[in-house]
């Protein structure tokens, strides 16, 4: 379970609740739990795969299947490229916030400058020894979210005790199309569940089937929770939401709580980022046939990632990231849909397809 949740919590829990609070105000929570029910049911497509189209794309006997899981492995780079380009995006708003150097320009400068670090280490003597963090990086991120809940939880007892009640956001004044719309945006932040699929060397079907179910069940569960108790303490923002403005909530809660956020967001942005380094760069060269060297994988994910730094703001390429997976779960569908002869699961696929189309299409950034 550590490989798909270090990927669900990179960056998710870190921008979330700014994110829904612009969005939908005081029905977060329940915008969340549509989220993580969607995410659960991308989910199932990603485990139907793995049992029912690995065998098939093992046999190669069905060339249209073969052609659209090729294609989605060029679309998984694709996403993974960009989410490159987010974590380190976030590691730079949360590390910046400290020194009161938040803006535009330092973060794009410092989101650069990290990846540049990246690919020159993955070029010249490779990501392995940085890889040993993602694990240490995920004890972190699960250790840090659970002072947060339990402070969160703290605060909303005093706050209920001294008031009788909660204080919840305010509702943004946006049309119901544009609420759809943002929190469409927001599938990248329940992103991860699809990792177990590239574990076949590592570990068995039945395995990586169970790995991806209950780290969803994990991590969906701890994402509602974390929502619903940030929400009494939202509206210390006063309607200004930005990409870390958690800092100021865990602050709220505590003073004792931002230099931890801060460093345990650094660690699992920096370690998420150069996982997905290596896994771009090892699906380029899974894709290619092996023609194309990790090496220049790294480059070619570093130099993309770093152009995308300087695209928009954080919130911007979370909604571009959305639709990216989007479009690489839509592919996995219809992976599904052509190996499977189900008509309830066919029609499963139809629907869950239409929803990460619409994400594809109309998914925009909050802000």
């Amino acid at each position: 379970m550590s490989t798909p949740l270090a990927s669900i919590f990179g960056s998710g829990f870190l921008v979330v609740v700014p994110i829904l609070a612009s969005a939908v105000g005081p029905y977060a929570l329940p915008a969340m739990l549509i989220v993580a029910l969607v995410a659960y049911f991308v989910g199932s497509i990603v485990r139907h795969n793995i049992l029912c189209a690995e065998p098939v794309l093992a046999k190669g006997d069905k060339p249209f299947t073969v052609f659209v899981e090729k294609l989605s492995d060029f679309a998984l780079v694709a996403a993974y490229v960009v989410s490159v380009c987010l974590y380190v995006h976030i590691l730079s708003a949360f590390v910046l916030a400290d020194f009161g150097l938040d803006n535009a320009f330092n973060k794009s400068l410092l989101t650069t400058l990290v990846i540049a670090a990246i690919t020159l280490i993955g070029l010249f003597g490779g990501l392995k020894p940085l890889e040993i963090l993602e694990r240490w990086a995920l004890y972190v991120t699960i250790a840090l979210l659970g002072l947060l809940l339990v402070m969160f939880a703290v605060y909303d007892i005093n706050q209920y005790l001294s008031l009788k009640e909660f204080s919840l956001p305010a509702m943004p004044e946006r049309s119901t199309w544009e609420i759809i719309t943002i929190v469409a945006g927001t599938l990248i932040v329940v992103q991860g569940f699809e990792t177990t699929r590239y574990l076949g060397e590592h570990f068995d079907a039945a395995t990586r089937i169970k790995a991806s179910r209950w780290s969803q069940y994990f991590s969906l569960s701890i994402y509602v929770l974390f929502v619903a108790l940030a929400q009494p303490i939202v509206p210390v923002l006063n309607g200004i939401y930005g990409d870390n403005s958690l800092i100021s909530l865990a602050a709220a809660a505590s003073f004792l709580l931002p230099i931890p956020l801060i460093i345990a967001a650094g660690m699992s942005q920096f370690s998420a980022a150069v996982a997905d380094t290596v896994a771009a760069a090892a699906n380029l060269r899974e894709a290619s046939k092996q023609r194309f060297d990790v090496r220049w994988g790294y480059v070619l994910v570093g130099v993309t990632a770093m152009i995308l730094a300087w695209s928009g703001s954080t919130f911007e390429i979370i909604a571009l990231a959305s639709r990216a997976f989007a479009f690489y779960y839509l592919l996995q569908c219809i992976v599904a849909f052509s190996v499977c002869k189900n008509t309830k699961e066919r029609v499963m696929f139809v629907c869950i397809g239409a929803i990460l189309l619409f994400v594809l299409i109309f998914a925009v950034p909050a802000g």
